[in-house]
């Protein structure tokens, strides 16, 4: 049986699980227990609710009705991705592999308010490991972050770089061997980073700083895949499916209307879709 992975249990993703599990897909969701939908305390502009539906209320609902048909839900982190002849998702204990992937877990997250950082992206500033480690092959990196996503990507560039330093910005460090938790100031360099200078006045010298604050966005997932990605959103075609065949984006990850509507819609759109490539 063909196999599908969804990252993201929102509207989108349940939308397309609902079309993969009916169309005979082996179809497996990942979610950390919630999405955006949570947040809101009601919804009064979505059909089939009269007196109106709270967030919560309606992501329930939606993951039942998923697992009703058939689909597996994992309440896990994913904190990569990869490709070997199929799609690999890294969880922090497990590997699974599918035919098809759909990224659905709703916008990226924003960059973080670190003074400089947003003028030295592509000049030492990076938001993917794999796609950029090897550009620091032998030097002195940072990975900005404070959860088991930065440790994937340091992990990673101990691969080809000479020393990596996980900087958790004021927060509590993950379990890694080269932790700095003090609040990051500024980030400083000529034409490139060279340096990234402390609230208390210190600094340490590097190379280059990856950022992986919090879990993996959608974006972060999609360019590791060599997915087109436009300012910060994945781009996809009428299908819902990126440049990369077989890779799905949908929701608000892909910008537009950020409505449950639209997340829905996606969704149905890529399931239909996956069917009927997968077949």
């Amino acid at each position: 049986m063909k196999k599908v992975i969804i990252i993201g249990g929102g509207p989108a993703g349940i939308s397309a699980s609902l079309y993969t599990v009916r169309g005979n897909v082996e179809t497996t969701i990942f979610t950390q227990g919630g999405s955006a939908l949570i947040k809101a305390e009601k919804i009064e502009n979505y059909y089939g609710f009269p007196d109106g539906v709270s967030g919560q209320e309606l992501y329930q609902r939606g993951i039942e009705s998923a697992k009703k048909l058939g689909a597996k839900v994992i309440e896990k982190e994913v904190i990569g991705v990869g490709y070997d002849g199929s799609f690999v998702v890294n969880t922090e204990d497990d590997i699974y592999k599918a035919d098809a992937l759909v990224i659905a877990n709703g916008a990226n997250r924003t960059t973080p308010r670190i003074k400089n950082i947003k003028s030295y992206e592509g000049r030492g500033v990076s938001y993917c490991a794999v796609c950029d480690a090897f550009f620091y092959r032998n030097k002195s990196v940072c990975v900005i972050g404070d959860g088991e996503y930065a440790v994937h990507e340091a992990k990673i560039l101990e691969k080809v770089a000479d020393n990596v330093v996980i900087l958790s910005d004021g927060k509590k460090g993950p379990d890694y061997e080269n932790v700095i938790d003090k609040k990051i100031a500024s980030i400083e360099g000529d034409e490139v980073v060279e340096r990234v200078i402390f609230e208390d006045g210190s600094s340490i010298e590097t190379s280059g700083i990856f950022v992986a604050i919090g879990v993996a966005g959608g974006v972060d997932l999609a360019r590791k895949l060599g997915a087109i990605i436009n300012g910060n959103y994945i781009s996809v075609d009428e299908n819902m499916m990126t440049n990369v065949p077989n890779l799905y984006a949908i929701g608000d990850c892909t910008g537009g209307l950020l409505q449950v509507s639209k997340a829905v819609y996606d969704g149905a759109k890529a399931g239909i879709e996956i069917v009927k490539r997968l077949k």
